[in-house]
């Protein structure tokens, strides 16, 4: 019998938002940042102002998390557009995907307060 795995759903990890579209912007994924799968924690290059699955030992500025892609890409070869989750909203934590660097509870914790600050309430 074939196995089938389901991946992530945009918009999986989304408890609660701003009214209309406030919580949400289009930003653009910066190419090489590889397959980014919906609820990517994402943190904002300072030079280019595009964006990368936030790496605590990153030091481009994509180490401090601002944003949640709303939708999955694939920017191996090429920038991409893309919604995110950007303010006022609350996400389920258990489901947020991270930077394969952040596997210790003090890094996602770091990354939590991060997006506290731009107001993603991690749950």
């Amino acid at each position: 019998m074939t196995v089938l795995t389901e991946g992530r759903h945009p918009g999986e990890f989304l408890m609660t938002e701003a009214n209309g579209q406030r919580s949400r912007d289009s930003i653009t994924i910066a190419s090489g940042a590889g397959i980014i799968a919906p609820g990517t924690v994402l943190g904002k290059i300072t030079a280019s102002g595009k964006y990368l699955a936030s790496a605590a030992g990153a030091t481009d500025g994509s180490q401090t998390a601002v944003a949640i892609a709303l939708y999955g890409c694939d920017a191996t070869t090429r920038d991409v557009v893309i919604a995110a989750i950007t303010r006022d909203a609350e996400v389920n934590g258990k489901i947020l995907t991270w930077h394969p660097d952040r596997d210790q509870a003090a890094e996602k914790a770091a990354a939590q307060a991060d997006l506290a600050s731009v107001g993603i309430i991690v749950r």
